[in-house]
């Protein structure tokens, strides 16, 4: 998987329609999945958009019948808020012997799925989707680790979006630095954007200290009152 053609893409988008064309345009090629979907959140875990590519409707229709408490997928991604696939869920076994898997993937020849959470200001904001066909590889913990990477960008614009940040401020940050007012929203440590990022935490500080003279702030609350403004 190789996200950095579609994190360039994220950085230009305005509002959430051009964030969810973006994704669906070329999230799907990039993960080298047979179907794709997004999902929009309110705060109420509530989904207010959902597109979803590659399958026919009534997939989406079977979904809804069975309910999400028989997806254990996503139930597992909405709980610990990290990416997880069938295998990492299930064993071979028991995915074949899944409510998931008799109703709706062997239905409509899907043989693999895979869902990561978007997250934003320390609640579930979105979630993104990717399945694959029974001839196509099976996901890895690998593919979990650098999607992990592209839904951290989808959270910062999302959340951003959300706030309703000025564009010219927005505009004014480099990716990382708005994965980084990201995670200080959120109440991370150092340490832990740190470790969240794979960088170390010298890197945290100096980034910090870049943002601060954009922002003409001093400190980190002023910094995401004065993004959230």
């Amino acid at each position: 998987m190789k996200f950095a053609p579609l994190i360039e893409k994220l950085t230009t988008v305005a509002n959430e329609a051009q964030l969810r064309s973006c994704f669906m345009d070329y999230a799907g090629e990039l993960v080298g999945a047979t179907a794709w979907g997004l999902d929009l959140l309110d705060r109420r875990a509530q989904v207010i958009e959902s597109d979803l590519w590659g399958v026919p409707d009534t997939f989406h229709d079977r979904y809804q019948d069975i309910g999400r408490d028989a997806d254990q997928i996503s139930q597992q991604m909405i709980k610990h808020q990290v990416p997880v696939h069938n295998l990492s869920v299930y064993s071979q076994q028991d995915w074949h012997q899944s409510t998931l898997y008799q109703s709706i993937f062997r239905v409509y020849g899907v043989e693999h799925g895979l869902a990561a959470p978007l997250v934003g200001n320390g609640y579930l904001i979105g979630g993104v989707y990717f399945l694959r066909g029974k001839d196509w590889p099976a996901f890895y913990d690998g593919d979990l680790i650098q999607l992990s990477a592209l839904c951290l960008h989808l959270s910062v614009r999302l959340a951003m979006f959300r706030l309703a940040v000025a564009p010219s401020l927005v505009n004014g940050l480099t990716p990382r630095e708005l994965d980084i007012s990201e995670l200080v929203a959120q109440g991370c440590s150092n340490r832990e954007i740190a470790l969240k990022l794979n960088i170390s935490r010298d890197a945290v500080k100096q980034v910090l200290k870049r943002m601060f003279r954009k922002l003409n702030v001093s400190a980190r609350a002023e910094m995401v009152a004065k993004l959230k403004a």
